[in-house]
């Protein structure tokens, strides 16, 4: 009998053993395998066989199972895949084409249950920034907990993901930190030694929220797909008693919606002299869209809707009557700006969501409420700025039950135009904020690009100290979080330098 200790779950130290154990021709019933905290020491390893057999191969599926079943938390896992390592090599070669066979499914089960570990571990480690006090650098550090001790398969997807940023990762069995040249493996760190949360984790949690669909509320499914047990170490899990609270209401909400914009659609469908052949798919497809075509009907720019009195409140009225262009007529309202007629600032995005359609109100979705914090944060007055849109109705794909979000043409801009320069004209403001490209491209023109120009000052035909930065939306809509991050800080620091000069301003 031949007792062989390994130390944790190395894949390699099993290899150079089962290798030694099959030149000698030892069957698996003459081995016990143990892990390095056992009260046993391993024997001496036999003197090497002059007539030994040379190692058979086995197939590469083998190998590369073998690696990920190596790190199963389970010690069985080494017998396991000795035992099958033996039977490949003696007379089985076909053996992991028998599902079957107990050997084959057990290992089929134990790489199935590290396959599915690792892809939670990528899917749920969320990084907390961190000051280095020595350095003053930023360190990412998270702290996770994964069924198996997987931390050395998984550290190379994190080095390649993130490899621009120093970070750690713990877990209960084992730690590893990378300092952008090399991964460093460390021992394991109890939850309570956890670093504690940063500000990234409110923008996160806005972004959650904002994607969370009531009408696909499954909580069976949910809780399956993000286990339980990581909730401890998910922002967003904070979220979802609420968000499952409201999602009858808001699901409510929508079918109300829908069915008024359904019942609108019936009633344009209905124009005299239309002849539709019942019960024929083309007939009713042909009979829709001319319908919708005469009932969003659009005179290509708003301005003939544009009042003679010019004030404010009276444009916004008026906006709710516009058909420039085709938007109107699937949007709930048009959404008009919002803040003090004297402003100094005013703030241009690039129009309306499902938010702000649904109150009539801009930037009060997620988006807003991610401007709304930066805004505090710089100590910039929100109630000082006047807030609106480049365009003023919310186009949005239809998916499912959901609005998903459209980018307005360069055409539906250009006729939303003349309600812009109308604000614009009214309120005469000593410093322009374009928020996105969309904004910014429909004030300084087509060529301009976010990625050369932003943050930069400029002078435009309204306001001298012009600056074009990145749309809330946008940085919510980024999946990196390193990527998040640093927009997000890129943003911050051109609100700063807009409060910064609107203090100049007012103490001039």
């Amino acid at each position: 009998m031949q007792h062989v200790i390994l130390q944790g779950p190395d894949f390699a130290q099993w290899r150079a053993q089962a290798r030694r154990l099959l030149e000698s021709q030892t069957p698996p019933d003459q081995v016990i395998w143990s892990n390095g905290d056992v009260l046993f020491e391993s024997p001496p390893e036999p003197a090497s066989d002059p007539n030994r057999i040379p190692v058979a191969t086995v197939p590469p599926a083998f190998l590369a199972m073998a690696q990920r079943v190596a790190f199963h938390r389970d010690l069985e896992k080494w017998p396991l895949l000795y035992r099958a390592l033996w039977r490949l090599t003696h007379g089985e070669p076909h053996l992991l084409q028998v599902m079957i066979d107990d050997d084959v499914a057990q290992l089929a089960a134990m790489d199935k249950a590290v396959s599915r570990d690792v892809h939670k571990m990528h899917a749920f480690v969320r990084f907390r920034k961190l000051q280095d006090g020595a350095t003053g650098d930023d360190h990412y550090v998270a702290w996770h907990r994964p069924d198996h001790p997987i931390v050395r398969h998984v550290a190379g997807f994190f080095r390649e993901r993130f490899g621009v940023q120093r970070w750690t990762i713990l877990t209960p069995d084992e730690s590893v930190s990378w300092d952008r040249q090399s991964l460093t493996f460390g021992p394991g760190v109890p939850h309570r030694l956890a670093p504690q949360p940063d500000e990234v984790e409110g923008m996160w949690k806005t972004y959650y929220a904002s994607i969370f669909n009531p009408a696909r509320v499954k909580v069976r499914a949910m809780k399956k797909e993000m286990p339980v047990r990581h909730w401890a170490t998910l922002p967003e899990a904070e979220l979802i008693d609420d968000l499952l609270r409201q999602a009858p209401s808001r699901v409510e909400e929508m079918v109300r919606k829908a069915k008024a914009t359904n019942a609108a659609r019936e009633q344009a469908s209905l124009l005299p002299g239309m002849t539709e052949r019942a019960g024929t798919k083309r007939a009713a497809t042909a009979s829709t869209a001319a319908a919708d075509s005469a009932a969003c009907a659009n005179t290509g720019t708003a301005k003939p809707f544009i009042p003679q009195t010019l004030k404010l409140p009276v444009l916004a009225k008026a906006a709710q009557a516009c058909k420039g262009c085709d938007l109107y007529c699937n949007a709930t309202q048009a959404v008009f700006g919002e803040g003090p007629a004297e402003a100094q600032i005013v703030m241009v995005g690039e129009q309306p969501g499902d938010s702000e359609d649904i109150q009539g109100r801009p930037f009060v979705g997620p988006a807003g409420q991610l401007l709304d914090d930066v805004m505090e944060r710089v100590g910039l007055p929100r109630d000082l700025v006047y807030v609106t849109n480049a365009v003023k109705h919310f186009k949005f794909e239809p998916r499912g039950k959901r609005r998903i979000h459209a980018k307005p043409s360069a055409r539906e801009v250009a006729a939303c135009r003349p309600w812009l320069e109308a604000e614009l004209g009214l309120i005469k403001p000593k410093m322009l904020v374009c928020l996105g490209a969309t904004a910014a491209q429909s004030l300084l023109g087509r060529d301009f690009r976010i990625t050369q120009s932003r943050g930069q000052v400029m002078k435009s035909p309204w306001a001298d100290w012009t600056v074009a930065t990145l749309h809330p939306s946008a940085l919510l809509r980024i999946p990196d979080p390193d990527l998040r991050a640093r927009n997000m800080a890129d943003f911050e620091r051109d609100l700063r330098s807009v409060a910064e000069q609107l203090k100049r301003l007012q103490r001039a």
